[in-house]
């Protein structure tokens, strides 16, 4: 059985002080949840006060992002040690971070090996666009994100890993996949991709989670799925009623 993990994505969303407000709210709901690992992934301004605030529950933190160098001449990026002294998942080559940022296969590669490294889980990424879908390619894409962005791991790493799959169409568009389709992408072309690489029984075992417009009314319908792991979700992990209810809805 693996266990559901919903994490929420804040994007850059919340100064310190909403950030703490939000996370205050939240945690008497989430720690009243058993049976399904809950993370939250503030901006980087705010990893530090919330890391605080998280202390002595079971809730996770996350960061949206790192860089694969453990110090350096790279202004303005984090590096994998500097996350992991508040963080113990990270979320890598997100839709957006792919599109507006340059992200690649080979540069999420690296910060997934970075990632590991330092004993942070990466919640990988992967998932098409409208005109990949349309065209009929999502197999060739998503399997090629997932082959390429966990080039080199082996088995025991691979069981470190939580791959988030995110139709890039349905993110922020409030048009999510259906559950079914979103279910037949992760078994028959994720966890083939995966045994792979890694074999069979490692396949089973690694959490992928569905991603895009995930929200309070539908979340049960994604979570009915055999392959569906739980959710990374993003606007709706800013509202305190509409995230436990996911969350909620994970734990059935």
């Amino acid at each position: 059985m693996r266990t559901p993990i919903v994490a929420g994505n804040w994007k850059m969303n919340k100064t310190v002080e909403q950030a703490r407000s939000l996370v205050a709210e939240m945690v008497p709901g989430l720690q009243a949840i058993q049976g399904v690992d809950k993370v939250l992934c503030p901006p980087f301004t705010a990893v530090m006060p919330i890391s605080a605030m998280l202390t002595g529950t079971e809730i996770g933190l996350g960061a949206q992002t790192l860089h694969w160098e453990a110090s350096g001449a790279y202004t303005g990026e984090v590096s994998p040690l500097m996350v992991k002294e508040f963080c113990q998942y990270v979320i890598l080559g997100h839709s957006e971070r792919r599109a507006y940022f340059g992200e690649t296969d080979e540069t999420v590669n690296r910060k997934v090996k970075a990632a590991l490294e330092v004993g942070l889980t990466p919640i990988v990424c992967v998932g098409e666009t409208l005109a990949e879908y349309e065209s009929g390619i999502t197999a060739d894409v998503v399997i090629r994100q997932v082959v390429a962005g966990l080039k080199d791991l082996n088995e025991e790493q691979g069981r470190g890993l939580v791959i988030a799959y995110e139709p890039v169409w349905a993110i922020g568009t409030g048009k999510a996949s259906t559950a079914p389709a979103a279910n037949q992408v992760i078994s028959d072309m994720i966890r083939l991709a995966l045994a792979s690489l890694f074999g069979k029984d490692c396949a089973q075992v690694i959490r992928v989670q569905y991603g895009g417009s995930v929200n309070a009314a539908n979340a049960e319908e994604f979570f009915s799925q055999p392959d569906i792991d739980g959710a990374l979700v993003g606007g709706a992990s800013l509202k305190t009623a509409d995230f436990l209810q996911i969350v909620q809805a994970a734990a059935k």
